[in-house]
């Protein structure tokens, strides 16, 4: 229960903080992220308003490149244009598609290996 518990939360989160976003910046601000004392959460939305969250250590620069990289890369390839992969994706489920998770994984790691080295 506490992934999904922390789903929600971090799902208001951004709600909120979007909304405050349009409220004092225009309809044209974007809310890219936020930082707490212990974690930094990285976020974009696509035209087709697809969320994707990601959450690192604080000291990571802005990640909204690598999301885009995510979006246009990974999930267009292997999800969009698979004829196999589901067309909905139940809320707080994810992706469930073996080649997005592992394209995934390759590719953060090759993000984060390259930063620290």
């Amino acid at each position: 229960m506490k992934a999904e518990d922390d789903a929600k939360l971090i799902f208001g989160t951004i709600f909120s903080l979007r909304r405050m976003a349009r409220q004092l910046g225009g309809k044209d601000d974007q809310f890219l992220s936020y930082r707490t004392g212990e974690y930094k959460l990285h976020y974009f939305e696509t035209p087709t308003q697809l969320k994707l969250v990601m959450l690192t250590d604080t000291r990571v620069g802005n990640m909204r490149t690598v999301l885009y990289q995510i979006w246009a890369t990974l999930y267009v390839e292997y999800v969009v244009k698979s004829p196999l992969a589901p067309t909905e994706h139940p809320r707080g489920v994810g992706v469930a598609n073996e080649l997005f998770e592992g394209g995934l994984e390759s590719f953060i790691a090759s993000i984060f290996n390259t930063q620290q080295q």
